[in-house]
């Protein structure tokens, strides 16, 4: 089973070069960067492809509202939009710690 899946999987490389799928890659030519300490290289990698096509796990984009709460939540004045702008925070913090939990619950 897994050498007809090396195979398949040789054979759709020798197909991407024939059609010039693999000409002019980003990097083309220079040796691989060093990723050693990246930790478990198969969630780095999604991590890297996710970046690349400008996608971002929910928990960062929970993380970015969360600082952009905190940041706005500073400038503020009025008692009751501070009272506001306060359960925005908690609630996007509840949801950002929430996302994060099942991100390493997944991954145990």
């Amino acid at each position: 089973m897994f050498r007809s899946f090396r195979n398949l999987i040789e054979r759709q490389i020798l197909k991407a070069q024939a059609e010039g799928q693999l000409d002019n890659l980003e990097g083309q030519g220079k040796p691989l960067p060093d990723r050693s300490g990246e930790g478990d290289a198969a969630l780095a990698a999604g991590y890297r492809i996710m970046a690349q096509a400008g996608v971002l796990p929910e928990e960062f984009r929970f993380k970015k509202e969360l600082d952009a709460a905190r940041e706005a939540y500073a400038k503020l004045t009025d008692p009751v939009e501070r009272k506001a702008a306060m359960a925005r925070i908690a609630d996007l913090e509840m949801r950002w710690n929430m996302a994060r939990d099942a991100r390493r619950n997944f991954f145990k």
